[in-house]
């Protein structure tokens, strides 16, 4: 029993409610002025919902009035980009009137009835819903039904209408890019700053943990004072470090828009060469047209590729083929096999160059092939 009337008890049961009241106000006051055109009000829906900002302002209504026990990412907040938000805004203020209107009809004419029911126990009753001539005691028994119809519309209702604003106000598949691309620059930092604390400050502990007991197990001052000398030199190094980890993280973070894109593949190309690698590079089609996200994830799986190359390999010949051919950027790295060949699981970087490729439904192949080490991937441009 407690769990059925739990509903009642929780405020996000009354502003769904109240949402849906809202437009009912102004069909109200249109059907006082010309009631023979009771369709206007949703006529008129149609340019009102073409305005971008009225997806925004739809947005904030529904988070903080059918979600508002959490924050529900799955609404989104901002103005309409394309006809296709602007399309989806006017079917949800479409359907949010209708469901409205259901809900007006519901907690106006459920109440009457219990009251037109409970009237016909003692008397007749002539009324749109209940028409009894004779009275009968028994009809008090029924009045409760139409109070449960009533809980269980609103509630309901509710749930429908906060249902239908996921799915019509929800992110825009750009949107959803932008998203993804923001989590995954987050946890590339996260990433980042977890090695460099790892290097740095993992170092200088194993440092001065074996340096301190190599002193207290040699006996000899002359070399203890040598070890504590290591150990200032270790620990002085590594508050350097941490120093600069944390500014890292209080600077504000750089847009993704201000990112490297592959555009800018040129530098990543020199850097190689003036390491020792010799370079073999060739670029077609139009670099410059592929969407923001795509380009710079690329540009960060070439980093890597050379990045593996020159650690791995060293001074090598690299051969880099970059190509934009209708839907899809086509990016490879091969260089001559050299070295222990990664076992499952082993190597970060390729886990990371796989991981930014299915962030982006793309796929990438790493691994021997004819005896050079080749990194193949392929991304959609869409």
């Amino acid at each position: 029993m407690a769990r059925l009337l739990r509903p009642l008890l929780r405020g996000t049961t009354y502003t769904r409610l109240l949402h849906l009241w809202v437009p009912m106000l102004f069909v109200s006051v249109w059907l006082f002025i010309d009631m023979s055109k009771p369709w206007v009000p949703a006529a008129l829906l149609v340019p009102v919902g073409l305005i971008p900002a009225v997806r925004r302002g739809e947005g904030v209504q529904a988070r903080h009035m059918l979600a508002r026990d959490s924050e529900d990412t799955a609404i989104s907040v901002t103005p309409s980009a394309t006809w296709r938000d602007r399309g989806r805004t006017v079917l949800w203020l479409e359907a949010r009137m209708a469901l409205g209107a259901a809900a007006c009809v519901l907690t106006v004419w459920a109440p009457m009835t219990t009251v037109d029911v409970l009237r016909a126990a003692w008397g007749p009753v002539d009324g749109p819903i209940v028409s009894v001539a004779a009275p009968h005691w028994a009809y008090a028994l029924l009045a409760p039904l139409p109070l449960l119809v009533l809980y269980g519309g609103v509630v309901g209702l509710g749930e429908l209408t906060t249902a239908v604003a996921r799915r019509l106000l929800g992110p825009s598949p750009a949107e959803r890019l932008t998203a993804l691309e923001e989590r995954t620059e987050q946890l590339l930092e996260r990433t980042r700053i977890a090695r460099e604390l790892h290097d740095s400050i993992g170092h200088a502990l194993t440092v001065a943990v074996v340096q301190a007991g190599a002193a207290r197990a040699a006996g000899d001052p002359a070399f203890t004072d040598r070890a504590l000398g290591a150990i200032e030199d270790t620990g002085r190094a590594a508050l350097e470090d941490l120093e600069r980890v944390l500014a890292v993280l209080r600077e504000p973070g750089r847009p993704a828009s201000g990112r490297p894109t592959l555009t800018e593949a040129g530098r990543l190309l020199d850097s190689a060469r003036a390491s020792g690698a010799e370079v073999d590079a060739e670029m077609t089609g139009p670099l410059d047209s592929v969407p923001g996200p795509v380009s710079r994830e690329g540009y960060r799986i070439l980093q890597e590729s050379l990045t593996n190359v020159l650690r791995h390999a060293g001074g090598v010949p690299v051969r880099v083929r970059i190509a934009v051919d209708g839907g899809s950027l086509g990016l490879e790295v091969r260089s001559p096999l050299r070295g222990d060949v990664p076992g499952p699981g082993r190597g970060s970087g390729l886990r990371g160059i796989r991981e930014r490729a299915a962030l982006l439904g793309g796929r990438a192949r790493t691994g021997p092939d004819e005896g050079d080490w080749q990194v193949r991937v392929d991304l959609p441009l869409r």
